[in-house]
């Protein structure tokens, strides 16, 4: 079976993608799956990611399974991303659009479509693909792109095909309420200018949460997404030499509790709060006389330089900048970079985290823009203490019995010093904690099981096979 990637993302590491290594490595357990992976990550059509529009980034830390193409369907960027960002603009009011307005949105997204197109036929040919995973392609970041996919898809998979294109959305309209200044991103639900998955026998349909597959049951689509959980990366124990090596790269001593913010350094994501959490955990753990956290932030300060501008004005507000470090994305598998300095994967922090008895911030500042939300999971997985800001999902996905610190707003320092508690009494064998953090390992194994994703792996993988 090969498997094609089409990430909406426009980002060379990210959450997404770290969820489809996990997809990729059950894949590789239950399949042949033919390697390496063919994938675009949108960096051609994602203007508001500058670091990494339209290139990406340095390929050398793209795993050996990844093949990641750099082509650039249109090569005028500058243009492009000012017509890209005015069609975005527009989708997100298309309600209110005139019927001359609405005409020259459509003339605009046919003209970028037709490129995108042939670029995505050709890819699905040269790489003989069965089945293409399109990742958050429903948003509408760019119409004529998802457009040009749905229609290079019919056309490869015409005349009953076996395969097709999964689309795999992680956030919806709705419940995805990203603004730029006061102006919010996405329209509130699909209009005419949104295409959906089913428009083709080929689609298939995939959400991470029951929510999703709820708000998705109110499109103009006669598919029904399914709901497969994200799949939890397999954590090895540590630390090894390159852990070691990793914390010295960093000026971080072996005494020291790794903090992890598993999170980009996007508006939404709240990584300010996060530093002032770490300050608020640093004066208890002070005050007890124990080493100084250090918080790993996973994201790159380029992705969104505005709001990066407003994380280190944080930092410096709350005097936390020999406590904090920004790893510029974290890979999807650890590696050596051409200066043979290393970078950990989610896996390899995680085992870092656990060893050094430390734990994990998720502090999203809006609760209107997480549809799971992983960091508590990620935490569970290695039991490791979690705290977290309230947002609208987090008891729904992880019920009322899984234990962390509520970060509430105005009150950094109680939260601050419970989190420090936990880190002793993890740290110390305090039985009662113990047993809280295996029973949230317990419970996140039971609300995020592989066997969805196992069995959807075998279906497509029995598609391809109708005769059987």
């Amino acid at each position: 079976m090969r498997l094609a990637l089409i990430s909406g993302d426009g980002l060379p590491v990210s959450g997404l993608l770290t969820v489809f290594r996990n997809v990729v490595a059950l894949a590789r357990q239950q399949h042949e799956l033919t390697l390496p992976v063919p994938a675009d990550l949108g960096f051609s059509w994602r203007p508001d990611k500058p670091a990494f529009y339209p290139d990406g980034s340095d390929p050398t830390g793209h795993p050996d399974w990844l093949d990641v193409t750099t082509a650039r369907p249109v090569a005028d960027s500058a243009r492009l991303a000012k017509e890209l960002t005015w069609i975005r603009d527009r989708v997100a009011i298309g309600e209110t659009l005139s019927p001359d307005e609405s005409r020259e949105l459509d003339a605009r997204i046919e003209l970028l479509a037709g490129p995108y197109e042939e670029h995505f036929a050709r890819l699905l040919t040269d790489h003989r693909v069965d089945w293409a995973v399109a990742v958050n392609m429903t948003l509408t970041d760019a119409v004529p792109v998802t457009l040009a996919l749905h229609r290079a898809a019919a056309r490869y998979w015409a005349d009953g095909r076996p395969g097709g294109i999964l689309f795999w959305d992680h956030d919806l309209f709705g419940s995805y309420a990203v603004h730029e200044g006061t102006t919010r991103v996405y329209p509130v639900r699909p209009n005419a200018f949104t295409p959906l998955p089913g428009g083709h026998p080929s689609h298939r349909w995939a959400v991470v949460s029951p929510g999703l597959a709820t708000e998705a049951d109110g499109y103009p689509t006669a598919l029904r997404p399914t709901t497969v959980p994200n799949v939890l990366p397999v954590v090895r124990p540590g630390p090894t030499d390159r852990h070691r090596e990793f914390l010295a790269r960093f000026g971080i001593g072996p005494e020291r509790p790794v903090v992890l913010c598993p999170v980009r350094v996007f508006r939404v994501k709240g990584v300010e709060l996060s530093v002032e959490l770490l300050a608020a955990v640093r004066a208890e753990t002070r005050r007890r006389g124990e080493p100084d956290p250090v918080l790993l932030v996973f994201g790159s300060l380029g992705e969104d330089p505005e709001y990066a501008a407003e994380v280190l004005a944080a930092v410096d507000e709350f005097d936390v900048a020999a406590d904090v470090r920004f790893l510029d994305g974290v890979p999807l598998a650890s590696h050596r970079d051409r200066h043979g300095r290393w970078h950990l994967d989610e896996a390899d922090l995680l085992a870092l985290c656990a060893a050094s008895h430390g734990g994990v911030f998720f502090t999203p500042n809006r609760p209107d823009v997480e549809s799971v939300g992983l960091g508590p999971a990620l935490a569970a997985l290695v039991r490791v203490p979690c705290a977290s800001t309230g947002y609208g999902v987090l008891d729904e996905v992880y019920g009322p019995g899984f234990r962390q610190v509520r970060v509430l707003p105005g009150a950094y320092p109680e939260a601050g010093a419970a989190f420090a508690d936990w880190i002793a009494r993890t740290r110390d064998g305090d039985r009662d904690a113990l047993d809280a953090l295996t029973r949230n390992q317990e419970i996140v194994a039971e609300r995020f099981p592989d066997l969805p994703w196992t069995t959807l792996l075998s279906q497509l993988a029995a598609a391809l096979h109708p005769e059987v």
